[in-house]
């Protein structure tokens, strides 16, 4: 009587644990209840070169100078590559594919080499930066460097 009331035992608690499965939390990553913005198009310059976006949502041209390619692994000079906007490392599935509104990260992947950009716009004194919701826009893309030691952005402005 004792083995089967202990198998019964130890089968309730297997079902009721394979029957619980983690809560997701709603709108993870978030994005807001608006229409996701139109890809990025044309031309965005900063003083370390430019990134033309054709309107794809994917491709990207990087002509950038020798300082930024330092600072962030890019090759240096015009290359052609593939992007995308993300949302930062979100446990457990590390950083995912967001609308550029809301991204943290920008991948651009340039002859197979794949570089992880982060977002946002430091304070004056380069101890910390904003990120988050608006940070990027059709008409800015901030990108966070660390440079001597502190943040620094680089922000490409649309012509």
């Amino acid at each position: 009587m004792k083995k089967i009331l202990g198998f019964l035992l130890c089968l309730m608690i297997v079902l009721s644990v394979a029957g619980c499965k983690p809560v997701k939390p709603d709108n993870i990553p978030y994005e807001p209840n608006t229409p996701a913005p139109d890809p990025h198009t044309g031309t965005f310059e900063s003083e370390c070169g430019t990134l033309t976006f054709n309107g794809d949502g994917k491709t990207i041209v990087c002509d950038l100078n020798r300082e930024f390619a330092d600072l962030t692994g890019l090759p240096e000079g015009k290359n052609e590559g593939n992007y995308v906007f993300l949302s930062g490392d979100l446990p457990p599935n590390g950083s995912v594919e967001v609308r550029y509104d809301v991204a943290h990260e920008l991948e651009i992947t340039v002859n197979d080499s794949r570089i992880v950009l982060e977002l946002g716009i430091a304070s004056r004194d380069g101890s910390s930066a904003q990120a988050g919701i608006d940070v990027v826009t059709a008409n800015r893309i901030p990108i966070l460097l660390k440079k001597d030691g502190k943040m620094v952005t680089v922000t490409f402005v649309k012509k």
